[in-house]
């Protein structure tokens, strides 16, 4: 059964995301607050629901390690994802600024995630312009991801909407290092590519096997084996910009 529960606390100062060099470090004075400001960590099981639509939560999150997606139902049951979030990713931001969450966040594998009180926020944007312009920028950037997956969805064939989704997810997990000890395969379903892509899982399974002909992926029992993401992105005409010293709170 999914669960939550608290986990013992990782100093922010060895915090392992500062280890990876596409992230912004903070200064000494930012540590010192982003220390205060967090109040504890929380272990996810695989299929827990972290916040849903229409919820007044009390905390923001930060991805310390796992995978997340963002999606909405309709009333007939229907999904539609709307994102992932992985290491670095915010949580619960939306929710904190508007007072209620517009979608619902589910755990894709276990996860860890460092807790902060959303009554704190304003210290932050009053003591710390500097991190409050990271998150300006964290919602800024949220943004754009949307409108490239609102242009996919809208715009693009069934095969270049799958290349662009699988060579993002590539381009975003590979940024997280999640690939340095294995071969890059996405921990993901057909079902799960079928609820973002907005197809039918059989249209999502005969699209898959065309990209899968071409030597680009290959289909594993846990998940999608990326092969050639720069194959994926000229597929899609899309180019990746490379994120440098990218903010996480």
């Amino acid at each position: 059964m999914a669960s939550k529960k608290p986990q013992a606390r990782t100093n922010c100062s060895v915090c392992p995301l500062r280890k990876n060099e596409a992230f912004r470090d903070f200064n000494r004075g930012e540590l010192q607050f982003i220390e205060g400001f967090k109040t504890g960590e929380l272990t996810v099981d695989k299929g827990a629901v972290i916040l849903v639509e229409g919820s007044h939560s009390p905390h923001l999150f930060t991805v310390l390690s796992g995978v997340a997606f963002r999606y909405k139902i309709l009333e007939d049951g229907r999904r539609q994802i709307l994102n992932f979030a992985l290491p670095g990713d915010l949580i619960g931001l939306q929710g904190t600024v508007i007072g209620e969450m517009e979608h619902s966040v589910e755990a894709l594998t276990p996860m860890s995630l460092c807790l902060f009180e959303r009554s704190r926020l304003e210290s932050l944007f009053r003591e710390h312009p500097g991190l409050a312009f990271d998150l300006t920028w964290i919602a800024a950037r949220e943004e754009r991801i949307l409108d490239e997956h609102l242009l996919s969805i809208g715009r693009r064939s069934a095969l270049e909407r799958a290349a662009y989704l699988l060579a993002f997810l590539y381009r975003k997990f590979d940024a997280t290092d999640a690939f340095a000890n294995g071969k890059p395969i996405f921990p993901i379903t057909q079902q799960l590519l079928s609820d973002t892509l907005g197809l039918s899982i059989v249209h999502t399974n005969k699209t898959l096997r065309k990209l899968a002909d071409r030597s680009l992926i290959r289909w594993k029992e846990k998940g999608c084996e990326i092969i050639d993401p720069d194959g994926l992105a000229a597929i899609a005409n899309w180019d990746w910009e490379t994120e440098i010293d990218r903010p996480f709170i």
